[in-house]
């Protein structure tokens, strides 16, 4: 699968403002700073298409990308940041939880990881609550020029094994890393496959 055409559509504070239309959102999620907008823009093929912030917790909004007028690329705004105040952080978890559980046009969703850290309690949780509501959904280790081929051997059996203790069967996954364009086409080729569907 390739990406012709992007452009950004609109930003939405609540699920209410999504696009009221028939295209599917294949959407990305994951922990303030894993690289959700370096990875957006990388499969887009966009540079600046996505906003990318040193700054976590930048993204607030559901950001809609339509791609080649056929689907939108949905950048969801990070979770477990710690700077933000409690308010605002239960406040995302609110857009987040309506958007993953209640939005219908919410096809699929890619959870993002960073391959150099530990499976993390709070994406753990995350992917637990997804399993438990029946979301469909992969996993992309982002950051993977930061490791050594065998760091990353290692680093992803490490998760594949602490999931394996919950789940009987693994989701999808892709490693990634933005900055070399590494895994692009097999994400591209997994997205392709979501919306065969």
């Amino acid at each position: 699968m390739q990406i012709k055409n992007a452009r950004f559509r609109c930003s939405s504070e609540r699920i209410s403002q999504v696009p009221k239309d028939d295209l599917r959102d294949i959407a990305f999620i994951g922990r303030s700073n894993v690289g959700k907008s370096s990875l957006i823009n990388m499969l887009t093929g966009r540079a600046g298409l996505a906003k990318v912030s040193g700054t976590p917790g930048k993204t607030r909004l559901i950001n809609h990308f339509l791609i080649d007028d056929a689907w939108y690329l949905v950048d969801l705004p990070g979770y477990g940041y710690a700077r933000t105040s409690k308010s605002m952080r239960s406040e995302f978890s609110k857009l987040i939880t309506d958007y993953v559980l209640r939005c219908e046009k919410m096809h699929y969703l890619f959870v993002l990881v960073d391959i150099r850290l530990e499976p993390q309690k709070i994406d753990l949780r995350f992917i637990e609550m997804l399993g438990e509501h029946g979301v469909p959904f992969g996993i992309v280790f982002t950051k993977a020029d930061k490791l050594s081929k065998e760091q990353r051997r290692r680093s992803i059996e490490r998760y594949c094994a602490t999931l394996a203790e919950q789940w009987e069967e693994l989701p999808p996954m892709a490693v990634t890393s933005s900055e070399r364009g590494t895994g692009r086409d097999e994400v591209l080729a997994l997205i392709g496959e979501c919306l065969a569907q």
